[in-house]
């Protein structure tokens, strides 16, 4: 376990973008596999094209906005200090996360094939709940974060808590928009 610690550290420095879209493709597939097998349940069949959906948005944006995020973040606001680490979180959780939401929500639309009007009824519909529900895991998983994890292992230690909060990301984001009629 050492020898594959250090290499993940290794590769990191070398290539730090790559590994950590690398990581957060890992990260958003395992989420929505087990919500589509574990979660959700029912009778649909299982859809690989939404886990490919998943994973690539983790690869291109989770992983790539996260780098500059969290790096642009640290640069500006070095330490942890108590009254520093509170003011990350808050950027954060009432700036970043809307921003993800819509990112998020978009992507997937996009993919999708989706309208315009669709997508601003998908944030209307559901941003807030998605908003609401990061308070619940990332306001005191970041304060562990921004506390004690080193800026380069910030998105290891954001993916690794992010498996479980894409189960809800991935029910939330392939979750019909009302008045919406299926294709």
């Amino acid at each position: 376990m050492a020898g594959l610690w250090a290499r993940y550290n290794a590769l990191l420095e070398a290539q730090p973008l790559l590994v950590k879209a690398m990581t957060s493709l890992t990260g958003f597939t395992a989420g929505d596999v087990l919500a589509q097998n574990f979660v959700e349940g029912g009778d649909k069949p299982y859809d690989i094209m939404r886990t490919v959906r998943l994973g690539s948005f983790g690869f291109l944006l989770h992983g790539t906005t996260g780098h500059y995020f969290y790096g642009f973040l640290d640069s500006k606001m070095p330490g942890t200090k108590p009254v520093t680490v509170a003011t990350k979180v808050a950027i954060d959780q009432t700036i970043w996360n809307p921003i993800f939401g819509c990112m998020f929500f978009g992507y997937l639309n996009l993919l999708e094939g989706k309208s315009m009007d669709t997508y601003v009824n998908k944030i209307k519909q559901d941003l807030q709940t998605a908003v609401m529900g990061s308070w619940a895991v990332w306001v005191p998983a970041h304060t562990i974060n921004f506390a004690f994890i080193p800026p380069s292992q910030r998105l290891l230690y954001i993916n690794t808590i992010q498996i479980g909060y894409n189960i809800f990301l991935s029910f939330l984001g392939n979750k019909d928009v009302e008045g919406e009629e299926e294709k």
